[in-house]
């Protein structure tokens, strides 16, 4: 490898690295901006569509949100947490009635919080997709009991399991899947920086080999304030420090850093020009809410994907407070309203836009949680429930299979921690190729799917 080879690998190796970094809390809008700028890759697109990552921080609680509903099932989820099970009438109003029947007359309701998200289901636009969680290969419980099959690593554990779904490797990796997808098309977009956008900070997720995610507020960019306005009221002083920040340099390092700082500025000047505002979107959203904010923010960027020249985009979006070992009953319903309030509302603002057909949403989060209680909550599980919604999602379907509501059954590794029966990469790939990656492009970005049949690497929900 040559030297400019070297320095070239040596800068994409320093932004990945840049933009991999959790940040806690509130980061600095600065450090935001100067880990948001990426290279062009490969693919483009003559149309539009964008993915939208909900991802629900903590491990969302499975048997609280999709519930066992047929008799028999229910009585098996009752009697697996009695202290924390919905009464079976408390579910009659969101029990889901699906196009086409599950086997052996097995029935789910939604949680009754969740019910904005019925008529969307209904309509034939949402789907849920069951017992999905990381795995390498297909597994069976008899092969993880022997332990002799690869496993996902780290299982249970907070950070890697975040990891693991937003990127498919444990904690410290430098590229999420979502970013992945985003080197395939950044080229085709007008302008790359928004390609990969985090309206809730900074996640794995988004962070590709080359595309690196621009993070926004809820309110849109967040300019740098020195150069965006008069400093210490000079116009004069401002401009003298966009000068010194930009300026080239000969170090590798500040050479980058000067890069993005130029960069960073001038898409903070097309996205305050191109951004529609609030008020166009007549769709209300739920006041109060942090995660519709989010999403509306998202949807105002939907919006102005043709100005901003954007043909493919991935946004993350989050909301915590789901570890709850404690006070399920108390906080669980709270946060599935949230979630409930917030989606349907993006989903009918894209309706509003007329872009539903371009835009699937969907959730995931660090595992699922035990369906035994502790008495006041759930433990730390594996596999889950997840709902997929869009105008191009082949909704009021269930996919994947229903596990066996049991304890010690053939699904249940401990607990009713679910074996999982979908992998992440599948669900993954089957999100990638509605976005337009080619089999080959998701063989090359999911690591485990080649170890999946090709009949099963993609599930047929979009």
């Amino acid at each position: 490898m040559d030297l400019s080879n070297r320095l070239d690998a040596s800068r994409r190796a320093f932004l990945r690295r840049v933009s991999s970094l959790s940040l806690a809390g509130s980061a600095a809008p600065w450090a935001l901006h100067l880990a948001a700028m990426g290279e062009a890759a490969a693919a483009g697109a003559s149309d539009y569509k964008a993915l939208v990552c909900v991802f629900l921080y903590g491990g969302n609680d499975y048997g609280n949100t999709l519930v066992p509903y047929d008799s028999s099932s229910y009585n098996l989820y009752a009697g697996l947490r009695p202290t924390l099970a919905y009464p079976r009438s408390a579910l009659a109003a969101t029990a889901l009635n699906p196009a086409v029947a599950l086997p052996g007359g097995r029935q789910y309701a939604i949680a009754p919080e969740l019910a904005p998200l019925l008529p969307i289901f209904n309509a034939g636009r949402m789907a849920v997709m069951l017992n999905v969680g990381p795995l390498v290969q297909p597994t069976t419980k008899a092969q993880y009991s022997a332990g002799s099959v690869p496993l996902p690593p780290k299982l249970f554990s907070h950070n890697d399991q975040q990891s693991v779904w937003q990127s498919l490797s444990p904690e410290g990796a430098t590229s999420g899947w979502g970013g992945r997808l985003g080197d395939l098309f950044q080229a085709g977009n007008g302008n790359a920086t928004f390609t990969c956008v985090n309206v809730s900070g900074n996640a794995v997720y988004l962070s590709g080999n080359t595309a690196v995610q621009y993070q926004v507020s809820t309110s849109g960019s967040v300019p740098l304030r020195a150069v965006a306005q008069p400093l210490f009221g000079s116009t004069a002083a401002s401009m003298a420090l966009q000068a010194m920040i930009t300026a080239p340099r000969a170090h590798l390092l500040e050479a980058e850093l000067t890069r993005v700082a130029r960069r960073s500025i001038d898409a903070n000047a097309q996205l305050a020009s191109a951004l529609v505002p609030a008020s166009s979107i007549a769709t209300p959203f739920p006041v109060g809410n942090s995660l519709g904010d989010q999403l509306k923010l998202v949807a105002r960027m939907i919006a102005a994907a043709p100005a901003l020249g954007a043909k493919r985009q991935v946004f993350f979006v989050s909301l915590g407070g789901f570890d709850n070992h404690d006070g399920l009953l108390t906080v669980h319903p709270g946060l599935l309203k949230t979630v409930a309030d917030a989606v349907s509302a993006f989903y009918a603002a894209t309706v509003e836009l007329g872009v539903a057909q371009q835009v699937t949403t969907f959730t995931a989060s660090d595992f699922g949680r035990t369906l035994s209680g502790n008495n006041d909550g759930s433990d730390h599980g594996w596999g889950s429930m997840h709902f997929m919604l869009g105008g191009s999602v082949n909704g009021q379907r269930f996919y994947g299979t229903a596990p066996v509501v049991a304890s010690n059954g053939p699904d249940d590794v401990g607990r009713g921690r679910l074996l999982p029966s979908t992998s992440v990469d599948q669900y993954a790939a089957t999100l990638g190729a509605w976005l337009g990656a080619s089999p080959t492009d998701l063989l090359a970005l999911l690591p485990n799917l080649k170890n999946f049949d090709p009949s099963t690497r993609q599930l047929g929900f979009v």
